[in-house]
């Protein structure tokens, strides 16, 4: 995971973004410290950031920002275990 910050030099920062979920345009807001982590989950698995996020999508109950943060966790969790 990169731990490089956004270009306010703060990794907390909060970056809003338009991504393709389903089909559907849609804003995501998440730190730059899980945008640089969701862009290296996805390279690593082949996958745009919108596919990706498309899959975290599909499996959510809460709402998306807070499913995407808990899946980074998860997948980083899993690569230090």
């Amino acid at each position: 995971m990169s731990d490089t910050p956004g270009p306010s030099g703060d990794p907390a920062r909060l970056a809003k973004r338009s991504v393709l979920v389903a089909g559907h345009h849609t804003s995501l807001t998440l730190e730059d410290l899980f945008w640089n982590a969701l862009r290296n989950i996805a390279r690593e698995r082949g996958l745009s950031i919108n596919a990706l996020v498309t899959e975290i999508d599909a499996g959510r109950t809460g709402n998306l920002s807070s499913a995407v943060r808990v899946f980074v966790l998860q997948q980083v969790s899993a690569t230090r275990d």
